[in-house]
């Protein structure tokens, strides 16, 4: 382990608020202001301190070059089809960014359509395909630069090669439909710098005319609660309208293209969860947890009267629904039960659906349904697993076949990694499952460096997925291991629930008996454990590092929200009260004081090593959280392991970074876990 210097100091300039009657001192508050002259120069003497230790650390070349093998492979993405034409990213090995492509028919060769290190904007500009025209002949994409989270968003002539004048400036774009003619466009566009920035509205463009001729269809409101979006087939256009208040709500409106009647209303003042999906036939699918928390998937059908009923396909079960799509006049729907993934397969009938199928995977497989062609003909899937990355499918429904359209080909020994599933017990008696993955000699059994990650929160459920990260690590003797802690939908809605809000400790607590378990079961020590987690796991570990610190050898904190008690106060992160509640309502601050990871930092605590990661361009978890918890942990700490900060000014929460970068990002992080567990063998 090399030398660790002191970290640089960082100044207090102590700020006081009384929330309910509470006295709450921020020591760190200057650090918010990422602008500031005194901020800026905070940043670059924390980058140097970091660099002086993740550069010094023995190894590190030989971590590169196996990080390199392992992310410079060739990747696909974002697979759709319209007619005969399939359009994708795809990035080749040793490429920076991912290109846009076309192909001519499924089995015709690869033609560039978008290479974005041709705009001379360096290897931070990225590409992504948003929209294609019902003639396959148009298509929309975005241009970001870094992590951004707005975007420009360009039209390109497919026929010409040309992109046209009709571009969107930077800004969030909420919906957008080509006409069926091809020769305009609707689209809701939230604009950055405008004097009125929460104008929720629906325009019509015209290609080829000035943006100031547009036209608007659609006025949903002008409130920064208020959310405007945007569903289209061929024929209609729908607006669903999202409002973000105490109770939440929801209207959806439905118009012919090219109507100058007022949209029908469909749904008005719903207290529910609705999506809304449009099919060419003219019927409407929806999926709701209206009396279903699990989720159903129904027909919004008019009655005699002219009011509009649900009437169910697919009936909530004891699975929560996680992706579905139609295709072929079949519906399919996708499941995780008990921490795995399955696809169900329904023939729609006039009043309902009958299950006639399930598609086959394997337990330790994931899957995802990814779309459908603009014909129904065919639709996409993507399956990945701990040992194997990316593969694409393409499934007829037809005739219920499925073919290879891509897999990853990264040089790993899958034979070599064996993986199952345990279970352990949290604090209140829960039995909560646990993925487990390492090679099958350290699985066997005895005491080995341990990774641990896990989510906890929106509901989302943890399925095997592929890591270069944790690849690498088992690759080298690492245990990996993956609770399904309570705050996802692996055991469906209430398994969410559970962790909600006020009860987000319950989601800590299993966290934290996932690791107590690790070590009273002989598999690892406190000293040779390290846990990671990004965005709302970042949060997760952050808590875990500041409520059990003695349990953990190294930690790695990225993109995360640390500070409960201001969270809501930046950006749109206020979007996230129904999860976590905010510091206004007294019940809610009083949960949100006891786990904030920033406010229960004590001084004169050992803490392990900690690398925090973050950047200026994260408008999710604002940068602010990793920069004053690194201030807060580095003047409490008293022992010798180093906690430092990985910050860059074009890291943000999408990950949309050029290879290069990301090869030195994982080699920091592997080099510093490697460090910290001991040499890689």
């Amino acid at each position: 382990m090399p030398a660790v210097l002191n970290p640089p100091h960082s100044a207090i300039d102590p700020v006081t608020d009384v929330l309910h009657g509470v006295p709450v001192t921020d020591p760190y508050r200057w650090l918010e202001d990422q602008n500031s002259p005194r901020t800026r120069a905070w940043i670059d003497e924390q980058t140097h301190y970091a660099r002086g230790y993740l550069d010094s650390i023995p190894g590190r070349e030989r971590i590169r070059e196996r990080v390199r093998d392992l992310l410079a492979v060739e990747t696909y993405d974002s697979l759709q089809k319209v007619g005969t034409r399939y359009f994708f990213r795809k990035r080749l090995p040793n490429q920076e960014q991912p290109c846009i492509y076309i192909r001519e028919g499924a089995d015709r060769e690869d033609q560039v359509l978008i290479n974005p290190a041709e705009r001379g904007t360096g290897p931070f500009t990225a590409v992504k395909m948003l929209r294609i025209s019902l003639d396959g002949n148009l298509l929309l994409y975005e241009i970001k630069q870094g992590g951004e989270r707005t975007g420009r968003f360009e039209i390109l002539d497919i026929s010409t090669g040309q992109t046209l004048a009709d571009a969107l400036p930077h800004a969030y774009l909420r919906g957008f439909a080509f006409a069926p003619d091809a020769r305009s466009f609707y689209y809701v566009h939230e604009a950055i710098d405008t004097k009125r920035p929460f104008y929720r509205s629906v325009f019509r463009h015209v290609l080829g005319r000035d943006f100031a001729d547009d036209s608007e269809i659609f006025f949903a409101g002008e409130s920064k609660l208020l959310s405007l979006s945007l569903i289209s087939d061929s024929r209609r256009l729908g607006f669903l309208v999202c409002r973000l208040l105490d109770k939440p709500s929801t209207d959806f409106h439905l118009q012919p293209f090219g109507s100058n009647e007022a949209a029908d209303c469909i749904l008005r003042d719903a207290d529910y969860f609705f999506r809304p999906r449009l099919l060419d036939d003219g019927r409407i699918l929806g999926i709701t947890d209206r009396g279903a928390p699990n989720l159903r998937i129904v027909q919004v059908q008019k009655q005699e009267n002219g009011e509009y009923c649900f009437c169910d396909l697919v009936p909530e079960t004891d699975a929560r629904i996680r992706d579905w799509l139609v295709a072929g006049g079949r519906l399919y729907v996708g499941y995780v039960r008990r921490t795995e993934t399955r696809v169900d397969i329904f023939d729609i009938k006039e009043h309902g659906a009958e299950k006639i199928g399930q598609l086959p995977f394997n337990r330790f497989e994931s899957v995802r349904l990814m779309g459908t062609s603009s014909g129904g003909d065919e639709f996409f899937l993507e399956t990945e697993s701990f040992t194997e990355p990316t593969t694409i499918f393409r499934s007829f429904p037809r005739s219920g076949q499925r073919e290879l359209w891509m897999r990853s080909k990264i040089p790993l020994e899958a034979c070599a990694v064996s993986q199952k599933q345990v279970w352990y017990t949290a604090e209140d008696g829960t039995s909560i499952a646990m993925f487990l993955l390492a090679q099958k000699n350290v699985l066997d059994g005895g005491i080995h460096p341990a990774i641990m990650t896990s989510y906890g929160g929106y509901g989302i459920s943890m399925t095997p997925q592929f890591s270069v990260l944790v690849s690498f690590l088992v690759e080298h003797g690492c245990l990996f291991a993956l609770p399904n802690i309570r705050g996802g939908s692996e055991f469906g809605a209430a398994w969410h629930q559970a962790a909600q809000r006020r009860k987000r400790q319950v989601a800590f607590g299993d966290f934290l008996s996932a690791a107590k378990f690790m070590i009273s079961s002989g598999r690892t020590t406190s000293d040779k454990l390290a846990i990671f987690g990004g965005s709302n796991s970042g949060l997760l570990v952050g808590a875990a590092l500041t409520q059990r610190p003695h349990l953990f050898r190294a930690v790695v904190c990225l993109v995360p929200m640390l500070d409960m008690l201001r969270y809501h106060l930046f950006d749109n992160a206020d979007v996230s009260k129904d999860e976590f509640g905010t510091a206004d309502d007294p019940e809610d601050f009083l949960s949100l004081l006891g786990y904030s990871p920033y406010h229960n930092v004590r001084r004169g605590t050992a803490y392990p090593a900690t690398m925090l990661v973050s950047g200026d361009a994260d408008q999710n978890c604002n940068g602010l959280h990793a920069r004053k918890m690194t201030a807060r942990l580095q003047a409490a700490n008293v022992s010798e392991f180093p906690i430092f900060l990985d910050y860059s000014p074009l890291r943000g929460h999408s990950p949309v970074l050029p290879l290069s970068t990301r090869v030195e990002a994982l080699t920091d992080r592997l080099a510093f876990l490697c460090d910290q567990l001991g040499p890689i063998t």
